[in-house]
């Protein structure tokens, strides 16, 4: 539970307003095992993505963002690949999301998105990238900025990721990276979508 002493205070969770929601998603999304990674700009945010291909000796890294994947093809980058289903063995994949929601350290993906159903659980490193104007405090915040971007029709699936993978199901013992990532970046561009 994001707020374990929800059910002792009356009314709602509100926000520290010395906290941003950007500074609160990175510290909880930290605390849940996520890697939180902050770039100045789109130019950054490719080089980052380099520098994690080439450190963590990764063969293959796809990506399911048509605006990013036109990016890397405009600045002459060719070790990430428009992502596939069909490629099993992939290290990684980058997708964008519809919103990070601050107060629990969330990620809002849709089926809307390029192979919003299956790139974010499919591959064993999910790394999201995110611009300052997707940062929300609340899912009611994240529900309404979907509901905008949509002309008010949800996508067919709407769900929240939080943190990497993981369950105790078998003998109370955690496990992480059973039913999707193992890990989970993600990557937030200080400019607006």
């Amino acid at each position: 539970m994001p707020f374990p002493e929800a059910d002792k205070v009356a009314g709602q969770f509100y926000p520290d307003p010395d906290v941003s929601p950007e500074e609160m998603f990175a510290e909880i999304f930290i605390s849940l095992g996520g890697k939180f990674i902050f770039v100045e700009n789109e130019q950054e945010l490719m080089a980052t993505l380099a520098t994690m291909y080439e450190n963590l000796a990764w063969k293959q890294l796809l990506c399911a963002d048509q605006r990013l994947l036109k990016l890397f093809k405009n600045s002459k980058v060719d070790f990430i690949e428009p992502a596939d289903p069909a490629a099993e063995s992939a290290d990684a994949c980058v997708t964008g999301c519809e919103a990070l929601v601050g107060r629990t350290g969330s990620i809002l993906l849709s089926s809307a998105q390029n192979m919003g159903r299956t790139a974010p659980v499919y591959y064993p490193v999910h790394i999201v990238f995110a611009y300052m104007d997707q940062v929300v405090f609340d899912i009611t915040d994240a529900l309404k900025l979907i509901r905008k971007r949509y002309n008010n029709v949800l996508p067919s699936m709407v769900y929240l990721a939080t943190g990497p993978s993981r369950t105790a199901d078998i003998e109370k013992t955690l496990v992480v990276g059973v039913h999707g990532p193992a890990e989970v970046y993600c990557i937030l561009v200080n400019a607006e979508m």
